[in-house]
């Protein structure tokens, strides 16, 4: 699903409101210095402070400042001396129309941890955050990581990365070796994250061999393209993704020629490439912004993973899913109702009529079908459904749903370990929206006792969270998201498509929305923006 539409990116910032207010932690100097939790890593010495008994360190460099290396592989961050506080959220990367503060310095990540160097060898869940790879942060209050901690003993870990066209922009068939690598670089400093986390996973009671790497949205993705990048191999044991697919990757014929449509808004020849390394973030930023050539709607550059050959030689999951991460079990989920998430807040398109579903399907399903088969089939299969409710039907089936279908098949034929959930469940401060794109969020992280959450504090609501987290928390332990307050939760296969149902009462079911997959199969996927 495309962080970039900007229904979506409204939605999410909203979701988000507060971040900065919730970054720093209540500190009492009463408390003392000797009552902070103090860790040795890498880089030096840090001192973090205690959420309800959980040692917290935030803003972690896991990297060097990337402003002096743009475009390039990540490096290893300078050595501190002392003692440095580890209170506080570190910088977003640089993106358009940020809400927190943002600076290319941005390899930072966050650590929750019950113990500290006592041989725990407690299960890590390594979140990666959504925003495709456009914007987003692992700052957010939803991400914060105190109550899987405390409901599972277990290690959680959120990140920050470089985005957009620091992180994307392939620039290699205009530059010297210093540009080779610059359309993966956002996925390279995830890589260095999870190899810090590896090195230090005992500092911080944790096992470097059971790491669980989860994340929705443009977080699913990049796990999807993790697992067909040969660096990260070894370095996650179980993936969790959520709402997030990566079928396909960025051809270098496309990523070349959106990185030369930023040159032409710049005013730049290939030849002068090297001007981009220092160009101011905001100029960069706003150059990405044109038209991407590749979309029927007005809609900013793609910018994501690109097929370079070296650090992504592979589409990650075309055309079958990474033979190297066939033994990694994973997790598949989305929502019942993604697209309500940012086409819900129009008003329009909860009363439309049969005569105005056409062309907004036309415009928002993403899929080359003929409006008309769409609403015919539609129509047949839900005889009860309004026209506003085939366009959220149809929206969400054709964009984000379908990649979670090509990822589930190809990675049945693989006959890997593999589960897919649908959330049915809506939140009761917004029935309207269903269970919409990000509501699994404070779900997993069970954190619905937060305001962004919004899902409300009833018992509905932390039952659900307490379902979904303890299923995260199994997953990551045993490698099966199976648990007590669930029905038996089968693998997937061809012959089934098994698939849980999170609900105030979860089922498992076979083939929900059969009949929506296969009116969507009957055209060639391949992820939007990548051509």
């Amino acid at each position: 699903m495309s962080a970039r539409d900007p229904g979506r990116r409204d939605f999410l910032r909203h979701a988000a409101a507060g971040v900065i207010a919730s970054a720093l932690p209540v500190w009492s100097a009463s408390a003392g210095a000797a009552a902070a939790p103090l860790a040795q890593v890498r880089g030096g010495k840090l001192r973090g402070y205690r959420d309800h008994g959980v040692a917290v360190f935030k803003g972690i460099p896991y990297g060097a400042d990337t402003s002096a290396h743009r475009f390039a592989p990540p490096r290893i961050e300078p050595p501190w001396q002392g003692v440095r506080e580890a209170l506080a959220y570190g910088p977003a990367s640089p993106q358009p129309k940020a809400d927190e503060t943002s600076d290319e310095d941005c390899l930072r990540l966050n650590v929750w941890t019950p113990g500290l160097r006592d041989g725990g060898r407690r299960p890590i869940l390594f979140y990666i955050h959504g925003g495709a790879y456009n914007n987003g942060s692992g700052s957010s209050p939803l991400y914060d990581g105190t109550a899987l901690c405390r409901r599972g003993d277990v290690v959680v870990v959120t990140v920050n990365h470089r985005l957009n066209a620091f992180g994307y922009l392939y620039l290699a068939p205009f530059g010297g070796p210093e540009f080779a690598d610059s359309g993966n670089v956002g996925q390279l400093d995830l890589v260095q994250a999870l190899q810090w986390v590896r090195e230090h996973a005992a500092e911080f009671g944790g096992d470097a061999g059971n790491v669980t790497v989860f994340g929705q949205s443009g977080g699913g993705a990049k796990i999807a393209t993790l697992m067909a990048m040969p660096a990260a191999r070894g370095l996650f044991h179980r993936a969790w993704t959520m709402s997030g697919q990566q079928v396909t990757a960025c051809g270098p014929r496309a990523a070349a020629q959106r990185a030369a449509l930023v040159l032409d808004a710049l005013k730049l020849t290939p030849a002068q490439v090297d001007r981009l390394r220092t160009l101011p973030p905001a100029e960069l930023i706003a150059a990405a912004q044109v038209r991407d050539p590749s979309r029927a709607e007005d809609t900013a550059l793609y910018l994501g993973p690109v097929l370079d050959s070296r650090s992504l030689p592979r589409h990650p999951f075309w055309p079958d899913a990474p033979p190297q991460s066939a033994d990694i079990p994973m997790v598949i989920g989305n929502t019942h109702d993604e697209t309500r998430a940012f086409l819900g807040h129009d008003p329009r398109n909860f009363s439309l009529t049969w005569d105005e579903l056409p062309a907004r399907l036309e415009k928002q399903q993403y899929v080359d079908l003929s409006p008309q088969v769409v609403m015919a089939e539609y129509r047949r299969l839900y005889p009860h459904y309004s026209p506003s409710d085939v366009f959220f039907a149809a929206t969400t089936a054709g964009r984000s749903w379908r990649g979670a279908v090509e990822e589930l098949e190809a990675r049945a034929r693989q006959r890997a370990p593999t589960w897919a959930y649908q959330l049915d469940w809506a939140s009761p401060l917004q029935p309207q929206l269903g269970a919409y794109h990000t509501l699994d969020i404070p779900l997993v992280f069970d954190n619905v006792h937060r305001a962004e959450a919004r899902t409300g504090q009833g018992e509905d609501a932390k039952a659900m969270a307490s379902r979904m987290s303890e299923a995260l928390i199994a997953f990551a332990r045993h490698g099966d998201p199976n648990h007590a307050r669930l029905p038996r939760w089968e693998r997937y296969d061809l012959d089934r498509r098994q698939t849980l149902r999170f609900d105030s009462t979860p089922t498992l079911a076979d083939d929900p929305r059969g009949g929506e997959r296969r009116l969507f199969g009957q055209v060639p996927f391949i992820q939007r923006g990548t051509f």
